[in-house]
């Protein structure tokens, strides 16, 4: 018996996602934008930044589903990152330990013009 999916909760973690990743890239590109962003406030992004992440996994093909519904919407970055990091091979993954670079590279490519930066 399939699990019933809240899909307003699960529109919400894709959201929070998509925008969690963008403060977090953000903080890291310009450390001297926002000065209070210090280590253990980065910490905290991520840490509320994969839990989004798990709460779309554990939703399955419906957290894909939405989280490429919220990219429709609004293709940006974050929404990108959240869809990329919903797709087989990245379950494991954690935020902290991501290659930023190739991220941003990825991102980039497939946005258009979108340098991150």
């Amino acid at each position: 018996m399939a699990v019933p999916v809240l899909e307003e909760i699960v529109r919400q973690h894709a959201e929070q996602a998509a925008f969690l990743w963008t403060v977090y890239d953000r903080a890291l590109l310009y450390p001297d934008e926002n000065p209070e962003m210090d280590e253990e406030r980065i910490a905290r992004v991520v840490e509320r930044l994969d839990a989004h992440l798990d709460g779309l996994r554990v939703a399955g093909a419906e957290g894909l589903r939405i989280a490429e519904e919220r990219y429709g919407e609004y293709p940006e970055a974050g929404e990108l990152f959240v869809i990329r990091m919903l797709q087989p091979g990245a379950e494991g993954l954690r935020v902290a330990e991501l290659e930023l670079e190739k991220i941003r590279r990825y991102l980039g490519a497939k946005l258009q013009g979108w340098s991150g930066r």
